[in-house]
């Protein structure tokens, strides 16, 4: 297989006819080898327009979902940033490329095996420190940062994330709680309060750890 070609014709048939205008997004997702982060029996499906199932009933998002979440973050170069249930690092390997320095934060010993070999030959040392810990908690240890994202479908956001945003800082996630397909979620700290907005219609498989009192009303 092709994976350059397969890469420029996700880009064009995918993500720039659908509200992916962030230019250093579209450059990262076309030279990113996003085959890299998946099983070697999976590398085939990296760049179909739907969700890659993962070993232990986790799923990679597809490329036009995580493209517009990387977005909705308003990530600026130098900004801290966090990726929550990191699966194999892609998330995390897109937001290194557009500047970010980022925490990817994954409990599952398996997925963290896939996303550190893939993470030491797509981005410079030090640009992603990969954590194995329950997602829910964050990572408290490297706070505060500019930007959380939640990779995957949640029904409810704990309220200890707010507390790991700077003023001003920004949490995305795809929120179920709506029923589907699902919304796609901005929380914006102003005041030492989260204000959340629904922002497009996204699917995302529902991941575990995220639901449970308290937690911020979407």
């Amino acid at each position: 297989m092709d994976f350059a070609d397969a890469r420029r014709l996700m880009v064009d048939g995918q993500l720039r006819p659908n509200r992916v205008e962030d230019p250093r997004i579209v450059a990262a997702m076309r030279e990113l080898p996003r085959e890299r982060f998946l099983p070697a029996g999976l590398a085939a499906r990296a760049y179909a327009d739907a969700d890659v199932p993962l070993p232990g009933g986790r799923a990679m998002l597809k490329p036009l979902v995580l493209a517009r979440l990387v977005q909705l973050a308003a990530v600026k170069r130098g900004d801290r940033a966090i990726v929550l249930a990191a699966g194999t690092g892609f998330g995390a390997a897109l937001l290194a490329a557009i500047g970010a320095t980022v925490t990817a934060v994954e409990a599952d010993p398996g997925l963290i095996v896939i996303a550190r070999a893939a993470l030491t030959v797509t981005t410079a040392p030090g640009a992603v420190t990969l954590i194995e810990a329950a997602p829910a908690e964050g990572y408290a240890a490297a706070a505060p940062y500019d930007a959380i994202i939640i990779e995957g479908g949640v029904m409810e956001v704990p309220e200890r994330l707010g507390a790991q945003l700077v003023e001003g800082g920004r949490l995305v996630a795809i929120g179920l709680a709506g029923g589907p397909p699902g919304r796609a979620l901005l929380l914006r700290k102003a005041g030492g309060a989260l204000t959340t907005t629904v922002e497009f219609d996204a699917h995302a498989p529902a991941l575990p750890g995220f639901a449970g009192a308290p937690a911020f009303a979407f």
